[in-house]
């Protein structure tokens, strides 16, 4: 009896949850070209994932000189813009991404005031 105690308890432990990519933030930068504006939004978006996410992220970015058409299926308008696809729901910011706490908040890592 006895051994089936310890099997059962060890099946409960094996079930663990496992992390899925729902764990992940994908992100996606839309830029025209490597203006002083997008390179300045690529670097202060990659200082805010690596302290804020660190390796549960994905940034993706979309030079709309390049591809046109990929800034139509988020709406694009401004550039750069950030928009965050995952975690749902969809969040845009447009800017250069300077103002850490407005990032912050606009990501919903930060509570807005």
């Amino acid at each position: 009896m006895k051994g089936k105690k310890e099997h059962s308890e060890k099946s409960m432990k094996e079930e663990k949850p496992v992390q899925t990519e729902i764990d992940k933030w994908v992100l996606r930068l839309y830029v025209a070209g490597q203006t002083p504006k997008a390179l300045t939004a690529f670097a202060n978006l990659k200082k805010i994932c690596e302290e804020q996410l660190k390796g549960k992220y994905s940034i993706e970015v979309i030079d709309l000189l390049v591809n046109p058409q990929l800034g139509s299926e988020d709406q694009i308008l401004a550039l750069p813009t950030l928009v965050r696809k995952l975690p749902v729901p969809v969040r845009k910011i447009i800017g250069d991404l300077s103002n850490t706490e407005r990032v912050l908040v606009g990501l919903n890592l930060l509570p807005g005031n």
